[in-house]
């Protein structure tokens, strides 16, 4: 089974990092920069949308300037203001350890990801690491789990995606791939079952449990299943 792990959110706590970055850019171009507790929301969806909304229609000519200097503080700083959440790796172990071929799939630009899992030492527990091009591109993870589905010929039934905000639901469903959806993350149980997932899980370990115990054609029923209900 190929099982494809979002990063933010889903294996490393990275809203530090992210946001710290963001207000970075914003204060650099001379906005005002929205306090911390207020942009939880920033975490998950691609970067490019984040500064579209922040900026809006005033200070859209400041977008390349912003992106800028928040990708030269994140890249030198901000990527490293981060932590794997407890109990991952134990997963990761697990699951590996049962046979699955993991690949993380993240909007994230794929030149930083790949070196949070690499600075993290999570890199031998995957098989592949696939985010966006800094241009956007496969930043939709709808295109991304496409691309990653195409380019290792994997069947839907064959795949699991973990993540969790609704952006990693409805990419499994564009793609008749069953999604779990992680509590421990930025999104909430609402979100997530309203977009789409199988299930809703606590913990690490019980990510692991439920991966054990559910075949990805079962989970696929079940939720057609779920779907199919008035």
């Amino acid at each position: 089974m190929h099982l494809l792990f979002d990063l933010d959110g889903t294996l490393t706590d990275s809203q530090s990092g992210i946001i710290r970055s963001i207000r970075h850019a914003l204060t650099e171009s001379g906005l005002d920069a929205p306090p911390a507790e207020s942009l939880r929301w920033v975490i998950g969806p691609p970067i490019l949308k984040t500064f579209e909304k922040l900026l809006g229609g005033e200070s859209a000519h400041l977008f390349d300037p912003v992106v800028r200097s928040y990708r030269e503080r994140y890249g030198r700083i901000g990527l490293f203001e981060n932590e794997v959440y407890p109990e991952i790796e134990n997963a990761l172990v697990e699951l590996t350890g049962l046979g699955h071929v993991l690949h993380v799939a993240t909007s994230k630009a794929t030149i930083y990801a790949a070196r949070i899992i690499e600075h993290f030492e999570l890199a031998k527990y995957f098989h592949s690491v696939d985010g966006s091009e800094l241009d956007g591109t496969r930043a939709d993870k709808a295109h991304l789990i496409a691309h990653i589905l195409e380019r290792e010929q994997i069947a839907p039934t064959d795949a699991i995606m973990i993540g969790d905000r609704e952006h990693d639901m409805i990419g499994t469903t564009a793609n008749k791939v069953p999604g779990i959806a992680v509590l421990w993350g930025y999104g909430t149980r609402e979100e997530l079952e309203t977009a789409g997932a199988f299930a809703c899980v606590h913990s690490p370990r019980e990510l692991a449990e439920t991966i054990r115990s559910n075949s990805p054609a079962s989970i696929a029923g079940s939720r057609a299943q779920r779907a199919s209900r008035p």
